[in-house]
């Protein structure tokens, strides 16, 4: 019923978006006045490693300052997609503040993606791998899709409403995200690299990337080439812009929103993610409410907009 449920208010949305003249563009700016309460699990790991978001703030802003070469990639990638680098600047940001500690040097995060070469993985839970759990009549609706956004999003779907929380042929699954179960082996939430990216999301971004960028496609199958994509710093950049840009263009095309002027918006999606269902469920508002309804930014990207001035002088 979820499933049904979301795929019938993105089918709405779609169905009566306005003509492209009528796209409105969300102001700048913040649309809390304070900013919006961090998750106690950001603030545990904050405290856990005796240090302060302030202080993991100014680390991740000391390392765009004074590394010319990371700042000229974040540029040229943001070119390759067609956005401002405002937003992969604001995404590398919040997720330094506020999920891992920044290295000093982007030759770090080359030496750390290093260490991961060679190593064995693999995309599985309780023993079943994923190529086998999607292969489960459930997923069959999703045979066929055209590219790899719409594929993941549509197998990301039927885990919420199917498997989540559940039991299903014997089998229980935990009432948690399809990427923390089948797809962080190490341990649920872990993200990896320049871009924290996480590997499904990765894979639902790899046909998007390939076009853009030239990068090999990704597959499932081979989780070794997943962890080398969101661990090298050349090719997390791509998978970064890819995921701002999409979201900028769902917004567009779902909710007749332009949010490529407010870079704690695009922050904030690329935090919590699933920027086809929001778009949906904010269309839906809109169409309701007889007022624009704006999309609000989280505590992430409320502390990417109240430090916009300074972040937009490291361009």
């Amino acid at each position: 019923m979820r499933r049904l449920l979301t795929s019938l208010l993105i089918a709405a949305a779609m169905l009566t978006s306005a003509p492209a003249s009528a796209m409105q563009v969300v102001p700048p700016g913040n649309r809390h006045a304070e900013q919006p309460d961090v998750p106690g699990a950001s603030v545990r790991r904050t405290k856990g490693t005796k240090t302060s978001f302030d202080r993991k703030y100014e680390k991740v802003h000391d390392l765009l300052a004074s590394d010319h070469e990371l700042m000229a990639k974040i540029k040229k990638v943001s070119a390759a997609y067609g956005i401002d680098p405002i937003h992969v600047i604001g995404a590398i940001v919040g997720e330094h503040t506020y999920n891992v500690d920044a290295y000093d040097r982007l030759q770090s995060y080359y030496v750390k993606a290093a260490s991961y070469a060679g190593e064995s993985f693999r995309f599985a839970y309780n023993g079943e791998d994923v190529d086998d759990f999607i292969k489960r009549p459930q997923f069959s609706e999703c045979n066929g899709k055209g590219d790899a956004y719409t594929l993941w999003s549509c197998r990301d779907d039927i885990w919420e409403s199917d498997f989540r929380g559940k039991t299903v042929d014997g089998k229980s699954f935990p009432n948690n995200r399809f990427s923390a179960v089948f797809f962080q082996p190490f341990y649920a939430g872990q993200t990896f690299g320049l871009g924290q990216i996480n590997p499904l999301t990765a894979l639902m971004l790899s046909d998007l990337v390939s076009k853009v960028s030239g990068y090999e496609k990704l597959n499932e199958k081979d989780a070794g080439s997943v962890y080398k994509a969101i661990m090298q710093p050349d090719i997390s950049l791509a998978f970064v812009a890819a995921s701002i840009r999409r979201s900028i263009d769902d917004y567009k095309e779902i909710a007749d929103m332009d949010i490529s002027r407010n870079p704690g918006l695009t922050a904030t999606l690329y935090n919590v993610g699933n920027s086809r269902q929001r778009a949906a469920a904010l269309a839906a508002k809109n169409r309701t409410s007889g007022e624009t309804v704006w999309p609000e930014e989280n505590y992430y990207g409320w502390l990417v907009n109240d430090k916009l001035d300074e972040l937009e002088r490291l361009l």
